[in-house]
């Protein structure tokens, strides 16, 4: 296994990448789609730039594990007129990414994330430490209906109809991130991760597994369950590490938390990760608020690689 970090701009100092180097960074994953060079003038990434950005990172010693197509809109979902450019965009996209030789791309699309700032409160941890919680409790409204679910999953199949294809043509890895807040009714938690492999099977249709989101719907219990069943059939392409108190299930909330700082045993999940033969990114994802700490969080991503790494030879060593 290996560690990735993840970057929402594409215009990276050398000073940035330098640090990433140092701290032990293996891959860099990049979060938002439209940030390469090319997507605000023609909706798709310049070949040219991405393979320069890529270079630049290869000269650090680390390479690009994952990048994200550019975004689908609520005007697709709804079907609004000229929309359907937005499919044309992300299908170009992932061809052209596939040409740079990038192994795995993320479709966002407008609906499979659900955070509400009325539910959201700033908690605080040790030392003063911030991160984001949600309480919903007496709140859980507003739930998409049976109807308004089907009727988003149509148009999920018509992107994945499009996507799913290309992506075996150019032998490039379509990856989906779980439902974040993961509440009833959202596309993405359990069900909805079986019901995208039953619908797409093959091989290359996979996810971006994130302990934290997936932790939030259930707990440790939940987490190794879904690293066992998914591991297993090899669909689980990157790992986003991170750790949270309490979950829905449990306390109808929860707060995201530091790696050793929460209520699941990393360990644990890196244990069930070996044992489905995972070996791809750990990536510690949200970063919480530190004191000192810089706009890009900084301190907190070398405390997290650190401890990430330091995970990965107690996991050398316990294996013998």
């Amino acid at each position: 296994m290996k560690v990735s970090v993840t970057l929402n701009r594409t215009d990276v100092t050398d000073s940035h990448l330098r640090l990433l180097s140092q701290i032990g960074v293996d891959c860099v994953d990049f979060g938002n789609g439209n940030a390469f060079a090319g997507v605000a003038e023609q909706g798709y990434p310049d070949l040219d730039g991405l393979l320069a950005l890529k270079r630049r990172i290869q000269s650090w010693g680390m390479d690009i594990n994952r990048v994200t197509l550019p975004n689908i809109s609520e005007k697709f979902i709804t079907a609004s007129e000229g929309s359907e450019k937005e499919l044309d965009h992300a299908a170009t996209a992932l061809t052209v990414f596939a040409e740079a030789g990038i192994p795995i791309v993320r479709q966002r699309i407008a609906g499979d994330n659900r955070f509400d700032s009325q539910i959201m409160y700033t908690a605080v941890h040790r030392g003063g430490m911030t991160n984001r919680g949600e309480n919903w409790a007496g709140v859980m409204n507003g739930l998409p209906s049976r109807e308004q679910q089907e009727m988003w999953w149509g148009r999920f199949c018509d992107i994945y109809g499009r996507l799913v294809p290309l992506a075996d043509k150019y032998n490039i890895k379509l990856a989906m991130h779980p439902s974040d807040t993961p509440l009833p009714g959202m596309p993405f938690g359990s069900l909805g991760f079986h019901r995208i492999i039953d619908a797409f099977p093959s091989k290359r249709v996979g996810f971006i597994y994130c302990t934290g989101t997936r932790g939030e719907a259930g707990g440790s219990a939940l987490v190794l369950d879904e690293i066992n069943h998914f591991g297993r059939k090899g669909r689980i392409f990157s790992v986003h590490l991170r750790n949270v108190r309490g979950s829905l299930a449990t306390a109808s909330g929860f707060e995201e938390a530091l790696l050793d700082d929460g209520d699941m045993n990393m360990f644990k999940l890196l244990l069930e990760l070996r044992k489905v033969g995972y070996d791809g990114c750990l990536n510690a994802d949200h970063m919480p608020h530190l004191a000192g700490d810089s706009a890009e969080h900084t301190l907190a991503w070398c405390y997290s690689v650190g401890y990430i790494k330091a995970l990965l030879a107690a996991l050398v060593e316990f294996s013998g």
